[in-house]
C-alpha cells in the first residue's frame, strides 16, 4: 500500500449522524484542506429528528442541500434509521444497511464505498450483509491509539476519538514519524460534541497542526483506506 505520490502516511477523518454542527465542521476541514468520511442515516435525515445533551439542542440536517454541503468529502452508510444492529432480525438489518446505501447513492449521485456501525455494534449477520452489499470498509467505536494499517477492514478501529487525552501527543508522534511502511492517523466523532464539550478550538488547533505536511496524504476513508 502506498498513499498517492508514494507517501506513506495518511491522516482521515469520520464523522457521524448528519447533524447541523456538520456544517461548521465541514468549513472547518475545508479551511485546512482535510478530508472527511461522513455517516449518515437517510430515514431519519431530518430536522425533526433531534435531542438534547447538557443542555445542547442537536439537530439532523434536511437532506435538501446536503450534496453541496459535503462535496469534497465521503458520504458513507450509517443504517437507515440507528438501531443497535445485533439486536435487530436477519431481515431488518439487510433493510437498515440496503436501503440506507441506495438512498445516498441516489441523492448524492456517487457510489457508496463505506459504513460505521451505528452505537458501533455489530455481529456475524452484519458483516455478511454488508459484504453481500458490495461494503469496502466498516468502522466500530473502538480504537487503537495506533498507527498501523489493519487487516480486517470490516472491523475497522480508529486511532483516537477526537476527545481522546492524547490527541495531540499522537499528532506529534505521527507528524515526527518517519516510517518505512504506511502509517495511518484515523480520527472519529460526533461533531455535535464540539458543542457539548466546548472543544471547538481544541479542533482547530488539532487541524493546523495535523495540515500541510508534505509527506502526509489528506483524504476520505476510502482514499486512504482503499485507495
Amino acid at each position: 500500500m502506498y498513499f498517492p505520490n508514494n507517501k506513506l502516511k495518511a491522516v482521515t477523518f469520520s464523522y457521524d449522524d448528519g447533524v447541523e454542527q456538520d456544517r461548521r465542521l465541514v468549513q472547518l476541514l475545508n479551511k485546512y484542506h482535510l478530508k472527511c468520511t461522513f455517516n449518515l442515516n437517510s430515514g431519519i435525515q431530518s430536522g425533526s429528528n433531534h435531542w438534547v445533551n447538557n443542555g445542547i439542542t442537536i439537530s439532523r440536517m434536511n437532506v435538501q442541500g446536503l450534496k453541496e454541503l459535503y462535496e469534497g468529502h465521503e458520504i458513507a452508510v450509517h443504517t437507515l434509521t440507528h438501531p443497535p444492529l445485533q439486536e435487530q432480525s436477519l431481515e431488518t438489518i439487510e433493510n437498515e444497511i440496503k436501503q440506507d446505501k441506495n438512498n445516498l447513492a441516489r441523492i448524492f449521485g456517487c457510489d457508496i464505498h463505506g459504513m460505521a456501525y451505528p452505537f458501533g455494534t455489530y455481529d456475524g449477520r452484519v458483516i455478511d450483509v454488508i459484504e453481500a452489499n458490495g461494503i469496502q470498509y466498516a468502522r466500530t467505536v473502538e480504537y487503537t491509539e495506533s498507527f498501523d494499517v489493519q487487516v480486517n477492514l470490516l472491523e475497522l478501529k480508529a486511532t483516537c476519538h477526537h476527545n481522546n487525552g492524547s490527541l495531540m501527543k499522537l499528532a506529534e508522534e505521527f507528524v515526527s514519524l518517519q516510517p518505512s511502511e504506511p502509517k495511518i492517523f484515523y480520527i472519529w466523532g460526533h461533531s455535535y460534541e464540539f458543542d457539548v464539550d466546548g472543544t471547538w478550538d481544541m479542533m482547530e488547533k488539532f487541524c493546523a497542526f495535523i495540515s500541510h505536511r508534505d509527506d502526509i496524504f489528506y483524504g476520505t476513508n476510502y482514499e486512504v483506506l482503499i485507495g
